[in-house]
């Protein structure tokens, strides 16, 4: 969409289309020649079977600004990472495929352990965090991008307006955040964001007060997004959630560590469309229903370290709120959706709403009764403190999993 509207808070970077992808990417390699750009793609086996990677692939092999792949392989045997490597083997960049399951990583997790200091669970955090430590311990990277494996609408244009805010030296920018209209197959898509996050913000401003948090989350059009680039020198201090607060997680550091005038919003797709995520309102550990309880609570565990103060009287009134305030923004969405052609069922959305109240009540009230909660992965540079050795060694295991297992 062409636009160039500003919200005061955080500088956003619009696609006007004034501008050819070859001139852009003519531009980053000039820039990777003092500045070396990597790629980190956090994605589990099941993913290398759907239509998005061998897309994604094809389109990565273009890209001549790259320094380095890092692929990180969730759930994953021996035959699985064998067909991995195989998969990966048309990228024209450094590559590497991180077999986080296999005995080698499985024996530094132990010892990770023994320090206390490993990752409450696995999934998409732990494994954008292993993938950072391979980046850090390879010490020749000044610029880090990330984003899914599961676009289907995937073009390398996409890398290259992500990676370019970041990777111009004459940019003020450590942290970009990628946005884009979530609109695939004739629908209205991104629920999470539509039915949960807008109306949680705008229902928490109303309850607790105005807040600079709550106002700067409010500025990302597309905070739930999976794809960011950022400088790398801000990542040996970045704390990481362990859960499905990922993408809030890393909002709230960049919140944490840098000035408003060192973030930026960029524009990197006309549409996007990805794998969708069932509601799950019967298993409370999967799907939406899972991720809108940690989405919840990473929130409220920022405003409890800015100081607010939460009750059960809190948490309630904010449920009412939100439930009044996400019913009117469907009614903005229905319209939005049906002047463009696009349909929108009422019904489900509805549910969607009435779950994710049930859930900012259960989000609210394991808050309160787990006030000892450390769901952040230790940073790399507390690692590197309590074991100097251990990212030389992580990266050796990666680079013996992958000459053993070619």
């Amino acid at each position: 969409m062409v636009d160039f509207h500003q919200n005061g808070n955080i500088t956003t970077l619009h696609n006007l289309r004034t501008r050819s992808l070859e001139e852009m990417n003519y531009e980053l390699e000039t820039f990777a020649q003092s500045r070396k750009i990597s790629l980190i793609l956090p994605c589990l086996y099941s993913e290398l079977e759907t239509e998005a990677m061998p897309r994604i692939v094809s389109e990565l092999s273009k890209v001549r600004y790259l320094h380095r792949i890092i692929i990180g392989l969730d759930r994953a045997d021996e035959a699985q990472f064998r067909h991995a490597q195989e998969f990966f083997k048309d990228l024209n960049q450094d590559h590497v495929v991180i077999w986080n399951d296999s005995p080698r990583m499985t024996a530094l997790g132990e010892r990770l352990d023994e320090m206390g200091l490993a990752p409450n669970e696995q999934g998409k955090g732990k494994n954008v965090w292993s993938s950072i430590g391979y980046l850090l311990g390879c010490e020749d990277s000044a610029v880090m991008a990330i984003h899914d494996c599961d676009i289907l609408t995937y073009t390398n244009e996409l890398l290259a307006r992500l990676v370019y805010p970041v990777a111009n030296p004459s940019f003020p920018y450590q942290v970009a955040k990628g946005f884009y209209a979530r609109v695939g197959q004739d629908r209205l898509n991104g629920r999470v964001t539509r039915l949960l996050v807008s109306p949680l913000l705008i229902a928490l401003k109303r309850v607790i007060g105005d807040r600079d948090y709550i106002d700067y989350l409010r500025s990302f059009r597309y905070p739930l997004s999976g794809e960011f680039a950022m400088r790398t020198s801000i990542l040996a201090d970045l704390r990481i959630p362990s859960d499905w607060g990922l993408e809030i997680g890393v909002l709230s550091e960049a919140w944490r560590n840098l000035a408003p005038k060192a973030v930026c919003q960029v524009e990197i797709a006309d549409s996007y469309d990805h794998k969708h995520q069932d509601l799950s309102p019967e298993d409370a550990q999967a799907g939406l229903n899972r991720m809108s309880v940690d989405i919840c609570k990473a929130i409220f565990r920022k405003l409890a370290a800015d100081g607010t103060i939460f009750t059960t009287n809190v948490f309630r009134t904010l449920k009412a709120t939100y439930y009044r305030s996400a019913l009117d923004l469907l009614e903005a969405y229905y319209a939005d959706a049906k002047m463009n052609g696009l349909s929108i069922d009422r019904h489900k959305e509805e549910r969607s709403i009435e779950l994710f109240a049930e859930n900012i009540m259960r989000a609210g009230q394991f808050f309160l009764d787990n006030p000892h909660e450390t769901p952040f992965i230790p940073t790399w540079s507390r690692v590197h403190a309590a074991d100097p050795a251990f990212l030389r060694d992580m990266q050796a295991a990666a680079v013996a999993d992958s000459e053993e297992y070619r």
